[in-house]
């Protein structure tokens, strides 16, 4: 049974990011895939992690935070991983619940300010 392994400009197209994303992804050691000479490799194991990592950024949490994440996985297991998960996604809901608060406050008052100041070139 051969396992599907993609290349570093395959990687790159899968999952939409630039070769300086990829590199530096493995720079900060979130990835690690294999080597043959100057050739890259990602296994199923580093496509995962490549998932994660993207549905993690597209949430807002930070690399460091995630990298952090998928070490718990390989030190203490799954079930530590899941709750490690269950708390880092609590304290992001509550950032973005404040972020769209913001949001919201913003909106409303430019909408005011746009409206009072249409109303005084009438």
């Amino acid at each position: 049974m051969t396992t599907q392994r993609l290349t570093f400009k395959e990687m790159c197209a899968k999952f939409e990011v630039t070769p300086r994303t990829l590199r530096y992804y493995e720079y900060i050691e979130l990835l690690a895939p294999e080597r043959e000479g100057r050739s890259r490799f990602y296994g199923p194991r580093e496509v995962a992690r490549m998932t994660l990592i993207m549905r993690g950024r597209r949430f807002g949490l930070k690399l460091e935070q995630l990298r952090q994440w998928l070490l718990i996985y390989e030190k203490e297991g799954s079930e530590a991983q899941m709750a490690a998960f269950v708390e880092m996604a609590d304290e992001q809901l509550k950032s973005l619940y404040e972020q769209r608060d913001q949001l919201a406050e913003a909106i409303e008052e430019l909408e005011d300010l746009r409206a009072e100041t249409a109303n005084s070139l009438k």
